[in-house]
């Protein structure tokens, strides 16, 4: 129990963060139950004594029965259930959307300071998962294991006390009952069922990855004929979760049933002792059977609990996922701004990194530094550890062995605002958005104005086109700049780099997909927007030197360590 506390406990209190929100949904769903039970209960007590006054009147005896103040509190509580019901579903589902909202930022937020070796462990659909079904599981919490067991004791208590006004006996009986009926169906219920909850997120989380490795490798599959053998794979572990969900869904039946049961023996209960009470002449029979149908409307209470509490299991199965996100995220030990007094000036001392479950180590005993303002260029095959080199530049992971360290702060130890605020880099990968060329250009800057797009678009040799176009500035890019070539992309991704005012600029094959003469005119661009930034750029080999003006440093990588080259034009310009 103390650890299924302790793993809520992150949950729980992001809900008490707005616990007011919460009391007054559980206050309009009390008032919605209330209501309802209080129409019952009066229509009863109407409809019974209606009857007995009709009787005494055929039987011509003298009867009086006032029809207009309960059947004005018939419509009033008729009304008051069809407002607050639709008030409490209103006001709660902006509540639950609020709170998942809440979650998904917490959970985005600890999935932003995984570093590049953590997110690659695994999916991304699997990160989806975490911020879409494993979100909506706890959405249980609230909605289904917080506000009806709550609602339902406030119910029990005044239900049993409105009956134990006129018959104390059944009053207390109707609320030791009720009580133990509450325990079964909560308590009890969480307990029945969380092993089988807690294995349905397991089995569906594992369900989801098999299908989609199945499609995305569908065409290997083919290949080798095992497509039947994966697919029986699929199939078996489906049948595995299908059998534990029926196994849920025969406790919820049970569970039904018994709240059916044991209300309806309760019902034919206080019907059997208040007879005695009637006989005794010590109540009327109309007041008998308001409390009788009171205790029937019970069932609307408690209706909903088994089912809810049978998913406690899933909800804590969620929560230990997504707090394994959390102790799997770094914590980020510096909050200032890099100090600048010895500049930007990148080092390197004896770095070496060893990807998980790797044969060997990709960098081995790295040693450089490129002193601030200055340019160097590091060359490598494909595979040679560029990316990896940059990437512990960016602070996007950090050394097996050795230090990084960018004006005197190691990368991966600054908030993300500072690392975004001084150092950029271009990619090989190219991301743009589903949206107009302005829209993915002010994603870099978003107060710069349409002049300074045309003059980062004028840098890199994309202005002409752009003009040329229909929608010039609002041109659409398509999904992932499906809309644009390779070497347009990479210029717009360019070109937003040169919006932003970085110190440390790492560009990564910045001239691939051009032609010479769009290539000369870049690099003309970026010397003049690099002067006074430390810039290292990553090719794989350096084809034509006029590219690369004012390099001091030049580093090759092979097989794991760095070796010092030589640019024949070093010097010269």
């Amino acid at each position: 129990m103390k650890q299924l506390y302790h793993d809520m406990k992150p949950w729980l209190l992001i809900l008490l963060r707005r616990r007011q929100h919460f009391v007054i949904g559980a206050l309009l769903v009390w008032i919605t139950l209330l209501a309802g039970l209080s129409l019952l209960g009066l229509s009863g007590w109407f409809i019974a004594a209606c009857a007995l006054a009709g009787i005494a009147l055929a039987a011509g005896l003298p009867s009086m029965l006032d029809i207009y103040v309960p059947g004005g509190g018939i419509r009033f509580f008729a009304l008051l259930r069809t407002v607050a019901r639709y008030a409490e579903r209103l006001y709660n589902h902006n509540t639950v959307l609020t709170l998942l909202a809440d979650l998904r930022y917490r959970v985005f937020g600890d999935l932003t300071r995984l570093d590049e070796t953590a997110l690659k462990r695994r999916r991304a659909s699997e990160w989806l998962s975490r911020l879409t079904a494993d979100i909506d599981t706890l959405d249980n919490l609230y909605l289904r294991l917080l506000v009806p067991p709550f609602v339902g004791l406030l119910c029990i208590l005044v239900v049993s006390g409105f009956i134990a006004i006129w018959l104390p006996v059944i009053g207390a009986v109707t609320a030791l009952v009720l009580s133990l009926l509450w325990l079964v169906v909560t308590l009890g219920y969480g307990w029945f069922g969380f092993a089988n909850s807690y294995q349905q997120v397991n089995d569906q989380d594992e369900l989801r990855r098999l299908v989609l490795d199945q499609v995305q490798a569908s065409a290997e599959l083919m290949s080798y004929q095992t497509n039947d053998w994966y697919r029986a794979r699929v199939d078996q572990h489906e049948m595995r979760a299908l059998s534990n969900q029926r196994q849920l869904a025969h406790k919820s039946a049970i569970g039904n049933a018994i709240v059916a049961a044991v209300t309806g023996m309760l019902v034919v209960g206080v019907l059997w002792l208040g007879s005695f009470t009637l006989a005794a002449g010590h109540v009327a029979g109309p007041i008998l059977v308001m409390a009788v149908i009171a205790v029937l409307g019970m069932n609307e209470v408690f209706t909903t609990l088994p089912a809810a509490f049978l998913r406690a299991g899933a909800s804590y199965g969620a929560a230990q996922r997504l707090n394994g996100l959390s102790a799997a995220a770094k914590d980020v030990v510096m909050l200032n701004l890099p100090d600048t007094s010895c500049g930007h000036q990148v080092v390197f001392q004896h770095v070496s990194f060893h990807y998980p479950d790797a044969a060997y180590s990709v960098l081995s005993d790295i040693t450089f530094t490129v002193p601030a303002g200055e340019r160097a260029v590091i060359t490598g095959v494909s595979g040679a550890g560029k990316s990896t080199l940059a990437s512990l530049t960016m602070g996007r992971i950090s050394p097996t062995q050795g230090s990084v360290a960018i004006a005197g702060n190691a990368p991966s130890h600054l908030m993300p605002e500072n690392r975004a605020e001084h150092f950029a880099y271009l990619t090989q990968q190219v991301d743009l958005f589903d949206g107009t060329l302005a829209d993915n250009l002010r994603v870099a800057n978003p107060d710069a104005n349409d002049t300074q797009l045309w003059e980062a678009l004028s840098q890199v040799g994309l202005d002409r086109w752009v003009r040329h176009q229909p929608g010039k500035l609002t041109t659409q890019v398509g999904e992932k700049g499906q809309q644009l070539s390779g070497g347009q992309a990479r210029r717009v991704a360019l070109a937003r780099l040169m919006l932003c005012d970085p110190a440390v600029v790492l560009l990564d094959e910045p001239f691939a997909g051009v032609d010479q003469f769009t290539a000369q005119h870049i690099a003309r661009s970026l010397d003049s927007w690099l002067i006074g930034r430390t810039v290292i750029y990553f090719v794989h080999q350096v084809e034509d030197a006029s590219l690369l003006p004012k390099v001091e440093y030049c580093w090759r990588l092979a097989e794991g360590g760095l070796i010092t080259d030589t640019l024949d034009y070093i010097g010269n310009n």
